[in-house]
């Protein structure tokens, strides 16, 4: 189903200095998620590292700005920026978020869910349509956690997605955590969200840790291990998928890369023994 397949972590300043001494894979690593803003920029040291890391090691590119589901107008700029980057390191894909991010100009530097009505289907299909044409590639759309609901939505999560990723033609980056924190803040299956996902479509999966806030409710916050709940929806994406490339997100509490390899060896592990029990992908 996709090219690459191998289990990945996001590269991370702390860790900058022992890939750039050994390549990812030597390390325990298939490839590395870089975060597409931090590297818009013709030089400078980031930009030096990624270059240094790149030639070794293989990458993915996951934004967090494009506000695909916003009302304010696309941003050219930032899109040509970012097609000038992927030219660079030549990702094997490119990622953002199904969500938006600001409005009236002001970024909110936050992940805000869409109200999933067919208006709104209609907008942001026309939107990834029009960045695929001015990136030339497929965009993959990742699903995000949520806190709160629209009083407007015409439909689920999980139809929204499945239904825009047909009409749009793009792919889907399945976030297992996300999933899990959106289930138990709302009141949802998880499962019954994985299930609904187009199986061809899904290209790249992402696991993470979460918190519990004073409220009670989950919150994505990317800085602590993958918990047991998720491991096991991620065995049971598996199963319906197949071999999706995976990887680790992990932003806040950053440990030692081995801690994090170890992780990642536990994802092969969990990823070897679903597979060995898996669905033929609808």
């Amino acid at each position: 189903m996709n090219q690459l397949f191998g289990f990945g972590l996001g590269l991370r300043t702390d860790h900058y200095a022992e890939f750039r001494a050994t390549p990812a894979r030597q390390l325990g690593v298939d490839w590395l998620e870089v975060i597409s803003e931090n590297y818009l920029v013709p030089g400078g040291k980031p930009v030096a590292h990624l270059q240094a890391i790149r030639r070794d090691s293989p990458m993915v590119m996951h934004g967090v700005s494009m506000s695909i589901g916003g009302t304010d107008p696309l941003d050219l700029g930032y899109l040509r920026e970012l097609k000038a980057l992927a030219v660079r390191i030549e990702p094997e894909w490119i990622s953002d978020h199904l969500c938006w991010t600001g409005i009236d100009g002001r970024h909110l530097h936050d992940l805000l869910p869409l109200p999933y009505t067919e208006a709104a289907m209609r907008h942001v299909a026309e939107r990834v349509m029009r960045v695929q044409d001015l990136l030339g590639r497929r965009l993959v759309l990742e699903n995000v956690s949520s806190y709160v609901g629209w009083a407007a939505d015409e439909m689920a999560e999980w139809q929204f997605i499945a239904e825009l990723a047909g009409r749009a033609d793009c792919e889907l980056l399945l976030d297992v955590n996300n999933v899990y924190v959106s289930a138990t803040n709302h009141g949802f299956d998880p499962r019954g969200f994985i299930d609904a996902m187009p199986a061809g479509r899904v290209r790249q999966i992402h696991l993470a840790g979460h918190e519990t806030n004073e409220d009670g409710f989950l919150v994505d916050t990317h800085d602590h291990p993958v918990c047991e709940a998720v491991w096991s929806l991620y065995r049971h994406s598996i199963r319906r998928f197949g071999a999706v490339p995976t990887m680790i997100e992990r932003d806040d509490r950053i440990p030692p890369l081995d801690e994090l390899v170890a992780e990642l060896d536990r994802a092969r592990l969990e990823a070897e023994a679903a597979l060995a029990t898996a669905e033929v992908p609808a």
